[in-house]
């Protein structure tokens, strides 16, 4: 229906258009909670691809650093949409931020939850890969020296360390499940993802209340880089891959090390398909 503006002795008025049609910025409707390093950002650019889904440029980190500044102010961070269009946020340290869960909930109750996870030792390899890409390589302890307690052998996980922090998963889903229900969380599989994108974009857009726009026609796999990329995407007519920071070779670790963090990470692997319903079938 059209919207009618009028003037208040009556005299005047102005058609503006039809009502829900004109663009505004909204408070999301679903967020990217995590996990990073797992996929969060090929799950973000596939759901662009979708004609329906309106999603924050980067990363606004407003529930784990500027929360102070108010929710007007987090609006005016999230791109314009038109009513029926869903708005969306990614921002993957918000699954392992203990502040995070109750400031959501305090937003809207009802915001839907989207979280990538992966083995969590291959993201924890992965996470430390891309750290030491950014700092001098003369400058950066090895993975094994990081991962496990100083003069412990490879006997003593550091919990401390955070690429270790972030992959016990059941933790930090135990703070999210006081207050939102499992119905409002999906759980992506970062493995699934990359061997069969279109499968799990099917999920995706069920639990986003979407048609299914984003299906097999829009992925190829490319064996250089090891992962999915898009043959076609909003405003582009060509193939294309995520960045080329995405796919970076992981450095050798020694395999008793390896071993030992799946041992640390096992029982709590365990927790986390108990807790979800899911077994993502990590060794």
């Amino acid at each position: 229906m059209f919207e009618l503006q009028v003037s208040e002795d009556g005299s005047k008025y102005r058609l503006l258009g039809v009502r829900g049609l004109r663009p505004v910025r909204r408070l999301p409707d679903a967020l990217l909670i995590g996990v990073k390093k797992s996929g969060t950002r090929a799950l973000l650019e596939f759901l662009r691809l979708h004609p329906d889904v309106r999603a924050a440029g980067s990363e606004i980190h407003f529930f784990d650093r500027h929360y102070h500044k108010g929710f007007n102010w987090y609006r005016k961070k999230m791109p314009p949409t038109i009513e029926g269009q869903v708005t969306m946020e990614k921002t993957p340290s918000y699954f392992v931020t203990k502040e995070v869960p109750y400031r959501v909930k305090r937003m809207n109750p009802d915001t839907k939850l989207l979280v990538v996870v992966r083995d969590p030792v291959t993201r924890a390899v992965s996470d430390y890969t891309q750290a030491a890409s950014k700092k001098n390589k003369s400058g950066m302890l090895n993975f094994e020296c990081l991962a496990f307690v100083k003069d412990s052998g490879y006997n003593v996980v550091d919990t401390s360390w955070g690429p270790v922090r972030i992959g016990v998963y059941a933790r930090h889903l135990t703070r999210w499940l006081r207050y939102f229900p499992l119905r409002q969380m999906m759980f992506i599989s970062g493995e699934r993802l990359i061997i069969d994108p279109a499968a799990e974009m099917a999920r995706v857009q069920d639990f986003l209340g979407l048609k299914r726009v984003v299906t097999e026609k829009h992925f190829y796999f490319n064996a250089t880089k090891g992962f999915p990329c898009l043959l076609k995407s909003e405003g582009r007519s060509t193939p294309h891959c995520l960045g080329k920071t995405k796919g970076r070779s992981h450095p050798r670790i020694d395999p008793k090390a390896l071993e030992k963090l799946r041992e640390f990470y096992k029982p709590f692997n365990l927790r986390f398909y108990q807790m979800t319903g899911i077994d993502f079938g990590w060794p």
